[in-house]
């Protein structure tokens, strides 16, 4: 990778997500809605003594899920877009690779990620009165690599997409099963045996593994450290899986 051309795309792509409005009030609007929603859902519900409230629970994990649902639907049609209306078989002709591009888009979206939950955070924390024994920071922080997880896992199923439409088919595919597995609806140790070696087998799980670390503990833990670096190896893996799969052009 070329770092200039990379931070050339970086910048591209930040200047058209910044005058893309509707995408910006998807970015900052929609998760501060849904925070909301979740808050008078579980204001009048009671945690038993020693156990967290259940809106802090389910809040927590949910911070680190809407950049991944957002991301991932941001991305897959972002660059459908590009592919379609011939953007993409013209950048390719410059001396821009495809590793700059989709690690561009990586960071670019990766970006907005962190601005994202950095929002969704402090209303959850100033607003609404979220409690975590660790940092609102590292809240962010796996949030943040959770967008970038998403964005690279967009960029590969786009690929595999040749309308809109089938490219917003894929979150059913990609999403529902890790948003179902990961730990919020029922603990993983409590699954069947195949169901917690699928679950295993998910990042998003040790995402919120690693949030659920920052919300039972004060100081950063080696079981949260490890998770993060899971996450984060799991998207490198997918953007390299993007750049593989990267086609010009919609057959």
């Amino acid at each position: 990778m070329n770092p200039r051309i990379l931070a050339a795309t970086t910048g591209r792509i930040l200047r058209q997500l910044r005058h893309d409005r509707r995408t910006v009030a998807l970015l900052v609007v929609v998760p501060t809605a849904l925070l909301t929603l979740v808050y008078y859902m579980y204001a009048d519900q009671h945690a038993p003594p020693g156990q967290p409230a259940a809106f802090d629970r389910v809040a927590l994990i949910m911070l680190g899920f809407f950049p991944f649902i957002i991301m991932f639907l941001v991305t897959s049609i972002a660059m459908l877009r590009e592919r379609t209306t011939g953007t993409l078989e013209r950048l390719l002709t410059t001396p821009l690779g495809k590793l700059d591009l989709l690690f561009g888009y990586g960071i670019a979206f990766g970006l907005a990620g962190v601005a994202q939950s950095t929002i969704a955070s402090l209303v959850a924390y100033r607003v609404f009165g979220l409690d975590t024994a660790g940092s609102l920071w590292l809240v962010v922080m796996i949030a943040g690599i959770n967008a970038v997880l998403a964005v690279a896992l967009g960029l590969f199923c786009s690929a595999f997409a040749r309308t809109e439409f089938q490219a917003v088919q894929f979150m059913p595919v990609v999403v529902a099963p890790q948003l179902l597995l990961c730990g919020l609806f029922v603990p993983r140790g409590q699954m069947a045996g195949w169901l917690q070696a699928v679950s295993d087998a998910l990042p998003l799980s040790y995402a919120v593994e690693a949030l659920q670390e920052v919300g039972a503990h004060a100081e950063p833990t080696t079981t949260m450290w490890r998770d993060v670096a899971v996450v984060a190896g799991a998207a490198v893996a997918a953007l390299v899986l993007a750049a593989a799969t990267l086609r010009r052009r919609s057959g």
